[in-house]
């Protein structure tokens, strides 16, 4: 008979917005259930994902490395919030990781490269109501990805409800 394989890494992509957080614990509460490895990503858009608009010559001829290596600051911080609750819900080993490109192609390629058993992805993303992820990221990463995606409505998944509660 097939099925899923055993959940022993999980993926999560974040984007710091205000959902991000409710997010990362969600996938830190299923990777715990599971014992399983949680992998933080987060993909700084590169400038080709604009080629249908006018870009200026940039004053700043490094602005692709401080974007990434800002995010990395960002990512440290936003996982240093978070490591002890991880670490209480079960979570193996946390890791995370800053990639560049495009968001749901980065999502995929880094899911497939370390063996990602289950990918917890939310449904909106930065902007929002304002701006449906599922569509286009969330879209493209259900369907390319090589493993189970678990998406998230960040509005609806946990309204009056405690996701750690056993019930």
């Amino acid at each position: 008979m097939k099925r899923i394989r055993r959940i022993r890494k999980v993926v999560t992509p974040i984007d710091f917005s205000d959902n991000s957080k409710l997010i990362a614990d969600s996938a830190g509460f299923i990777a715990g259930r599971f014992g399983a490895d949680l992998d933080l990503v987060f993909v700084v858009q590169n400038f080709e994902a604009y080629s249908g608009f006018f870009v200026p010559q940039l004053q700043v001829p490094n602005l692709e490395e401080e974007l990434v290596a800002g995010a990395e600051e960002k990512m440290a911080e936003f996982l240093g919030e978070l490591t002890d609750e991880f670490h209480n819900l079960g979570v193996g080993s946390v890791a995370s990781k800053v990639l560049m490109g495009d968001v749901g192609e980065q999502i995929v390629s880094y899911a497939g490269e370390i063996g990602a058993d289950l990918i917890v992805m939310g449904t909106h993303g930065y902007k929002g109501l304002e701006k449906v992820m599922f569509g286009s990221v969330a879209d493209k990463v259900v369907r390319s990805a090589l493993c189970p995606v678990l998406t998230i409505n960040p509005y609806t998944c946990c309204v009056g409800t405690d996701v750690a509660d056993d019930g």
